[in-house]
């Protein structure tokens, strides 16, 4: 289902307040400033979490299960759009006639009376969001931040800083982010996805034009390299207040050229109007070059220096499960990324192909590059095999899971088998299926020799599998 924006008011009227689900990447972020503001919250999940237990020792009284009591004397319910409407406090909540929000309500709360900053798109907004946020950190701006992930120098995904700018990932799948109070718009791409809720390609793509023509937007960052944000680009000329164009494109306002991949991340000249000078990162891809440029144009309209956007960025060292660095043991390096569509896939499986072929020219080994992807939500599995058959062409060998279901009811005939059939159609030849998660440690164990890359793919609970690999590599006769 779809979102309407709702009036809402500010944060500190809104207590006590209790969220359920509260350990989802959408929730933890934004319960955990309620706390720090000295807001009493509350949160309860289905099961014990990392993130539960973070929001515990922050001050939130957290539960495992679900229980009518457990909203105790809240005055306002947070939910996300997976709450199911016979969940047992949500139906307390109506009950007593509470105040119930969505989490994006919720946030916006939180934002009012700061310059917005939304980062939206179809893939990229994590690490978007949180190359922006710790931009602006530091460069000494002390912004406040709500990011899906959480950051891999903090173990956090949220902040409540002093500065004028708060930066949040803008949820499109359900149109959370058409309630941001949001002053500069970030667009990192257009593809069709959600379409359960949006219904057509085109409905999507017209609720991204919504999201730049809001009345609070002055400034809309758009990438200009990937051909749905290019064609809204050109649709917003005269629509909205002022537009940066982003990319590698020649008509780029943030042009980044001359791009060289190294072993652990890649470096490029960003240009923008007058200045120009190199850029390097400690994440790899091009993608994440894309990333870049985008929160530099932020920084930019913010007030940040040429040389302080550019100096700050390099010191990002990236978001939980985006392509992040497992273990590097016995020549083998084994990397987690959250990508989970067919788009998603092709960037993270281009940046390791980079990466491989940087390790290969440091270390003279010859090693290959294996794709370990765990197709999530059936909905998703049944529209995009195709695709996702397609993109595993891009690795050396494709090892498949079984669906990661989440909030979905299984479909008959919808496994991972089908993105396993959809691969072998479009060349690709060295195919492993393996349909319990627990059995991919030792199957990529088995396959894998020195000199390779493995990268686990999706966004459901496949992120076990690499410390599980990383504890069986250990064990070789060749680790150090």
């Amino acid at each position: 289902m779809l979102l309407k924006p709702i009036e809402v008011v500010p944060a500190d009227q809104v207590g006590p307040v209790h969220f359920i689900a509260a350990g989802g990447s959408g929730m933890s972020g934004i319960a955990r400033l309620y706390a720090e503001l000295g807001i009493k919250t509350s949160g309860s999940d289905q099961s014990d979490s990392t993130a539960l237990r973070g929001l515990e020792r922050v001050g939130v009284k957290t539960y495992v299960g679900h229980d009518a009591s457990q909203v105790g004397d809240a005055k306002t319910v947070v939910i996300s759009s997976a709450i199911r409407a016979n969940n047992v406090e949500l139906v307390e909540a109506r009950k007593r006639g509470l105040r119930v929000w969505h989490r994006s309500a919720a946030l916006a709360a939180l934002m009012m009376g700061k310059r917005g900053v939304s980062v939206a798109g179809t893939h990229g907004k994590t690490t978007t969001t949180a190359m922006t946020a710790v931009m602006l950190s530091e460069a000494g701006k002390d912004p406040s931040y709500v990011i899906g992930g959480p950051l891999s120098t903090t173990g956090v995904s949220s902040a409540m800083g002093a500065g004028d700018a708060f930066v949040v990932e803008a949820d499109e799948s359900d149109a959370s982010f058409l309630q941001y109070p949001t002053e500069v718009a970030v667009i990192t791409n257009v593809g069709a996805d959600h379409l359960v809720n949006w219904g057509t390609p085109e409905a999507y793509a017209d609720g991204f034009r919504a999201f730049a023509t809001r009345p609070h937007v002055q400034h809309v960052v758009i990438n200009v390299d990937d051909p749905g944000s290019r064609a809204l680009a050109e649709e917003l000329v005269g629509e909205a207040r002022n537009i940066i164009r982003y990319g590698e494109a020649e008509d780029a306002d943030v042009r980044i050229t001359d791009v060289k991949p190294n072993r652990n991340g890649v470096e490029a000249t960003i240009t923008f109007g007058d200045e120009s000078g190199p850029i390097v990162l400690q994440v790899p891809g091009n993608h994440n070059l894309a990333n870049a440029s985008a929160a530099y144009a932020v920084g930019r309209v913010l007030g940040l220096s040429h040389d302080e956007a550019v100096d700050a960025l390099g010191r990002f060292e990236g978001t939980l499960r985006r392509f992040q660095l497992i273990t590097d043991t016995a020549g083998i390096r084994v990397y987690d990324d959250y990508a989970h569509h067919p788009t998603e896939i092709r960037a993270a499986l281009t940046a390791a192909r980079r990466a491989t072929s940087a390790g290969n020219e440091a270390t003279g080994l010859t090693g290959r590059l294996i794709a370990c992807f765990q197709p999530h939500l059936y909905s998703r599995t049944l529209d995009f095999a195709d695709e996702f058959g397609e993109v595993m062409t891009l690795a050396d060998i494709a090892v498949i899971n079984d669906i990661c279901g989440a909030r979905e009811d299984p479909v008959p005939g919808v496994t991972g088998e089908l993105v396993v059939d959809a691969a072998r159609k479009h060349g690709q030849e060295n195919l492993v299926y393996v349909k319990e998660k627990y059995d991919l440690p030792a199957a990529l164990n088995e396959i894998a020799e020195p000199g390779d890359l493995i990268i686990t793919l999706g966004c459901g609970d496949v992120t076990i599998v690499g410390p599980l690999l990383a504890d069986l590599l250990k064990q070789r006769p060749d680790a150090s």
